[in-house]
C-alpha cells in the first residue's frame, strides 16, 4: 500500500515550502499553505484515515463540510517541512456540520494547523464562489510586496498599475490587479474575514507591512502568481536602487492591448485609457 507521505500532494507541498523559504519570503515561522484534496485523491490512500484529534475551527464553515485540506502547523518551520512532513504537514477533513475538523494524518508530535488556517478557510469559501476550481490559499512575506506597503500609496489603483507596468506579464498573471486590507493582526478571524471580502474579487490580497494571501487552483499556479507580484515588485525596487529616475515606461494602453492579446479583462476603472 501506498503511503500517503509519497503522495503526490505532500510531494509537492513538500518542494514548494522550501523554495519559498529559499526565497526568503518565509522566515522563522512565517507563511503558511492550505491545499484542498478531492474525496478521491485521498481516500486512495487507507492510511490516512484515522482520527488523531477533532478540533472547533471557531467559525462557521457549513459550505466546505466533509472537504480534506492538506495545511502547514501552526509554530512550524517553512525549512523543515521538506524534511518531516508528518510533523509539519498534516491532513485535515472538515465536519458535517462545519464545526469542527479531525486531523487524520500527520501532525504527529500533536500539532495544529496554522493559526491562520480560519482565514485560509474563509478565504478558500470565497475563491470557490469565483471559480470551483480553486484549491489553494498561500500566505507568505514576499520582501520586495512588502516594502512597497510602505512607500506607496495603499489603494488598490495605484498598486495594480505599479505593478502591473513593471513588467508585461504581469497583467496577464493578475488582470484582476492586487486587493489590500488596512493594516490588521493577523491570527485573528477579523482579518480573515476582511481578506475573504476581498477575495472575492482578487486573487491575491495584500497585508500591509506583513505579506500577501493569494489563491489558486494549484499550488504550482499559486506559487506562480506570488512569484509575478514579487518580481514587478523588485523590478521597482531596483528602479529605485538606479536613481529612480523612469524616462519610459509600458503605457495604459499598452497594457490593454497585453490584456487583449491575452485574452484578458483588467481590473475596471484602473487603466487611463
Amino acid at each position: 500500500m501506498t503511503k500517503f507521505i509519497d503522495s503526490p500532494y505532500v510531494t509537492n507541498m513538500r518542494e514548494v515550502t522550501r523554495e519559498s523559504y529559499l526565497r526568503y519570503w518565509d522566515e522563522r515561522n512565517g507563511g503558511n499553505v492550505s491545499y484542498r484534496l478531492l474525496p478521491e485523491e485521498v481516500e486512495t490512500y487507507e492510511d490516512v484515515m484515522e482520527v488523531s484529534a477533532t478540533y472547533e475551527l471557531g467559525f462557521d464553515a457549513p459550505a466546505l463540510a466533509g472537504y480534506y485540506y492538506l495545511v502547514t502547523g501552526t509554530g512550524r518551520y517553512f525549512r523543515n517541512v521538506y524534511a518531516r512532513p508528518t510533523l509539519d504537514l498534516g491532513l485535515i477533513k472538515i465536519s458535517e456540520d462545519g464545526q469542527k475538523y479531525d486531523v487524520v494524518w500527520g501532525f504527529e508530535d500533536g500539532g495544529k494547523p496554522t493559526s491562520e488556517f480560519p482565514s485560509h478557510l474563509m478565504s478558500h469559501i470565497e475563491r470557490l464562489k469565483v471559480n470551483p476550481d480553486q484549491r489553494v490559499v498561500f500566505h507568505c512575506h514576499p520582501t520586495n510586496l512588502v516594502a512597497l506597503s510602505f512607500t506607496q500609496e495603499l489603494s488598490e489603483r495605484n498598486l495594480s498599475r505599479l505593478l502591473w507596468k513593471m513588467q508585461a506579464e504581469s497583467i496577464v498573471v493578475f488582470p484582476e490587479g492586487i486587493g489590500v486590507i488596512p493594516y490588521m493582526t493577523p491570527g485573528t478571524n477579523e482579518i480573515g474575514e476582511a481578506t475573504a471580502a476581498k477575495m472575492s474579487e482578487f486573487q491575491a490580497v495584500l497585508w500591509p507591512h506583513h505579506g500577501v494571501f493569494a489563491a489558486g487552483t494549484s499550488l504550482d499556479e499559486t506559487y506562480g502568481l506570488i512569484e509575478v507580484l514579487e518580481k514587478a515588485a523588485m523590478i521597482y525596487s531596483q528602479i529605485g536602487a538606479q536613481g529612480g529616475n523612469i524616462k519610459q515606461e509600458i503605457t495604459d494602453q499598452q497594457l490593454q492591448e497585453i490584456a487583449e492579446y491575452f485574452g484578458m479583462t483588467p481590473h475596471e476603472g484602473f487603466l487611463e485609457l
